[in-house]
């Protein structure tokens, strides 16, 4: 597929998947009437964690020594003072990371700490796939570690259910960095051609030397791939499908006016929602 261009990429709307909701009988109803045969669907990893209860709440987490170290001094001043200017934060963010909140970012930080390690832990923001961004309350997803069957299921049923034989790629928003065909990032993929490694160090370096960055294809099902392919699907889909209610638990604090636990599913459900992109050549 390498060097063939996109001829459609439609984000797809639908209701704010929940916890044990059908997704496969939701991706089949999204598509119907708008996918031909060798059609990507592209489906969001924090989407299909949540509707697949891959989520924790991190009111629950006891903070240990480290992850209290971790969302104090680490965050406050290593990264709002230092990591913050190396990566070209904006001045919003810098002043967020100078007042990260220490007993809620504890508990976030013990989850990481536990689930994706050290490294991911002294990232700032989606750390590993970990990401609070359009869930509820104290809620995070965790990132799918077995992607590769999702998809192919994701793939038969849109197959059973309608007759389509199309190729369905996950993806998440964390970004993968380029430089000419070596492709990395901080988080886990399946897809061959992109190395993950290195947790904050690739994370800073990547923004430090101002990288082409791009969404990360986490999943692929149906056909083999170069990786600068499924990287240009993945971007196109995650500009098309948008930030839902943030791009970050602050942003998404701050458009419903409340605490960064106080975002309710009932306030979700009043934004527009675009888990799936159909994407065609």
């Amino acid at each position: 597929m390498q060097g063939v261009s996109m001829t459609k990429v439609l984000a797809v709307s639908t209701d704010l998947w929940k916890p044990g909701q059908d997704y496969l009988q939701s991706i089949a109803q999204a598509v119907e009437g708008k996918l031909d045969k060798g059609d990507f669907i592209v489906v969001s990893e924090k989407a299909l964690s949540t509707v697949l209860n891959n989520i924790i709440d991190e009111s629950l987490a006891k903070p240990s020594l480290a992850a209290k170290v971790v969302a104090g001094p680490w965050m406050r001043l290593a990264w709002g003072y230092c990591l913050a200017f190396l990566c070209d934060f904006n001045g919003k963010l810098t002043q967020i990371l100078r007042k990260y909140p220490y007993e809620m970012g504890s508990r976030h930080k013990q989850v990481v700490l536990e689930h994706a390690g050290l490294l991911a832990a002294l990232m700032f923001g989606s750390e590993d796939g970990i990401d609070g961004s359009n869930l509820p309350y104290s809620y995070v997803s965790l990132p799918l570690r077995n992607g590769e069957e999702i998809a192919k299921s994701i793939r038969e049923h849109v197959m059973s259910a309608l007759g389509k034989k199309a190729f369905v790629m996950i993806v998440d928003t964390d970004k993968t960095y380029s430089v000419g065909s070596f492709h990395f990032t901080p988080r886990p993929t399946s897809v061959k051609g992109i190395h993950s490694f290195g947790g904050v160090a690739s994370y800073v370096v990547g923004r430090f030397l101002n990288l082409r960055k791009r969404a990360t294809p986490v999943a692929v099902a149906g056909c083999k791939i170069m990786a600068e392919q499924a990287l240009k699907i993945a971007e196109a889909a995650n500009r098309a499908r948008g930030h839902g209610a943030g791009k970050t638990v602050w942003a998404m604090a701050e458009r419903f006016g409340v605490g960064l636990d106080c975002v309710s599913w009932e306030m979700l459900e009043t934004v527009k929602h675009k888990p799936i992109v159909i994407v065609r050549f």
